[in-house]
């Protein structure tokens, strides 16, 4: 892993903000748009010009128009905080700005549990949650501490929400590929509040691919180890995720979200290859297949026996030098890469366009469509071609 910062004149961001200009060393120019934050691990917009970082503490903080940084939550007293566990996630309803409505995801204190919560902004204070607001959505219990891991985002009103399988490490429990249980999953709902206060925190959309069938209704797709990180191609729909392997691969799905029901695998199938515990890699699979990846990388490729996928997103402001290009990373090794939008299935290696010392945690959009990436060692960067 490597980073070659250039030195350089000060640029603005949205027009007020102070930046560090960078490069990596495959060339793909970076700016250091803010740091000081502790264990960032997602970066997301509310549709204006502030940025929201979420740290795995607890804390959601806002990058501000004139560079200044403010808390807009505090959860912490409701995280169980580890090295695998914590606040992970965020999402705004996709009428937040009448109804001041956002979902957080994250590891609940006392039991575990990966858990969604709803909270409303303060009437009086755009950039300010209320602290009081919490209402609980849906929990998952977690067998173990790792695999916790989860995103949450909404396509219309619909929130789809991803649960890791819960560890082990290679499921042994047998969860992903179980449609009984809600871990190694996608899931899709609907938050709001379906009755008042009643027993029941959520409805299920009639379109889900399990309703009236075997297996809980919440489910969208399955067969998932961990879902690290998912986003929503704007032009297309299409959903794309980072999922975590075991063995020797780490993949890069992608599916339609006009039908669910799908069986991405795990823990039989691991990128485009069988997996059988215990083996850093099994051989092609060339029948019984499930949804394969669009994408796969071996670790070993890149001087390790151990990677953590990143998922990203598809660059789609106008005029981008990345657009039509899902830009993605690894936690690990601190690679970017990106892959069209349009690519069909295939073992080709995905196309490098940077080799940084970052532990990638995340990447993330603002409301122009420009990509950030996220070091959960305090940082967040621009990556200017997006």
């Amino acid at each position: 892993m490597r980073r070659t910062l250039l030195s350089g004149a000060a640029a603005a961001f949205l027009a007020a903000s102070l930046l560090v200009q960078g490069v990596s060393a495959a060339g793909l120019p970076l700016t250091l748009m803010k740091g000081g934050f502790s264990e960032p691990v997602y970066v997301t917009n509310a549709g204006d010009s502030r940025l929201f970082v979420v740290q795995q503490d607890g804390l959601i903080k806002i990058i501000h128009a004139n560079g200044s940084v403010t808390t807009f939550l505090d959860a912490s007293d409701v995280i169980l905080h580890d090295a695998e566990r914590g606040l992970f996630s965020m999402a705004f309803h996709p009428n937040y700005a009448r109804n001041g409505l956002f979902y957080v995801m994250y590891t609940r204190a006392g039991d575990g549990a990966s858990t969604v919560a709803e909270y409303h902004v303060s009437s009086g204070n755009p950039d300010v949650a209320d602290q009081g607001s919490a209402r609980v959505v849906i929990s998952v219990a977690q067998p173990y501490s790792g695999h916790n891991g989860g995103w949450i985002g909404f396509l219309g009103k619909y929130l789809y929400v991803t649960v890791g399988d819960g560890d082990s490490p290679a499921d042994e429990l047998g969860y992903a590929q179980s449609k009984d249980v809600l871990n190694g999953k996608i899931l899709r709902i609907d938050p709001r509040d379906p009755d008042g206060n009643g027993p029941l925190t959520y409805s299920i959309p009639a379109g889900n691919p399990f309703v009236g069938k075997p297996g809980r209704d919440e489910i969208w797709a399955y067969g998932l180890r961990n879902t690290w990180r998912c986003s929503f191609d704007p032009k297309t729909s299409k959903l794309w995720c980072g999922d975590v392997g075991q063995g020797g691969y780490e993949e890069v799905d992608r599916v339609s979200t006009t039908t669910g029901g799908y069986n991405f695998g795990w823990n039989l199938i691991e990128g485009f290859h069988y997996y059988t515990a215990g083996h850093q890699s099994g051989a092609p699979c060339v029948g019984n297949c499930k949804t394969l990846p669009i994408a796969e990388y071996l670790h070993s490729t890149y001087g390790t026996p151990y990677a953590s996928i990143t998922g990203g997103y598809v660059a789609r402001r106008p005029g981008a030098q990345m657009y039509g290009k899902y830009v993605f990373g690894d936690y690990v090794t601190g690679n970017v890469w990106e892959i069209s939008a349009t690519r069909t299935r295939s073992t080709k290696q995905p196309k490098p366009v940077a080799d940084t010392d970052y532990s990638i945690s995340s990447f993330g959009v603002g409301a122009d469509g420009r990509i950030y990436l996220v070091d959960r060692s305090g940082s967040i960067y621009l990556l200017n071609q997006s």
